[in-house]
């Protein structure tokens, strides 16, 4: 016999859609000002955000797609467009001749360097301006915690 669904209580519901339309406006509203002041797409900067977090600016391309939550397809093609654009390359993995690395190129680095001032800034007025110091921390322990539970049953 098939167990019926849990449904969503009202608060439940208003949660889940309020954490949904708040993430796409959030993310519409900041990459709108990406691109315009400085040519970068959200993904675009989602991708140099994590390669400049590494001490050497390169990370292998599943490992991005891990980090990112992507697809392999929908990483290799977005990196294709941003080769194209000068933003990253693509080297050899001297660890293993089958994988490559994707480095920040120079102009990546001016790009998400140029970038990064305005990209905070949204943040704050958009985002954690509204919010208290324990509403910020209550959110990244939910956060964290959701995060998690989603990795380890992958």
């Amino acid at each position: 016999m098939t167990e019926a669904p849990r449904w969503l209580t009202p608060v439940e519901e208003q949660a889940w859609r309020g954490m949904l339309r708040m993430h796409d406006l959030l993310v519409n509203q900041a990459g709108r000002t990406l691109q315009s002041g400085f040519g970068l797409s959200a993904t675009d900067y989602s991708v140099l955000a994590e390669l400049t977090r590494t001490p050497d600016d390169r990370l292998r391309i599943l490992e991005i797609a891990k980090v990112l939550g992507w697809e392999k397809s929908r990483v290799s093609h977005h990196l294709a467009r941003m080769t194209k654009r000068g933003l990253i390359a693509r080297e050899e993995c001297a660890d293993d001749g089958r994988g490559s690395v994707v480095v920040v190129t120079p102009a990546g680095r001016a790009a998400m360097e140029a970038a990064a001032p305005r990209h905070v800034e949204d943040v704050r007025r958009l985002f954690l301006d509204h919010l208290t110091l324990g509403q910020i921390t209550l959110l990244a322990e939910i956060t964290d915690t959701v995060l998690r539970e989603i990795d380890a049953g992958q």
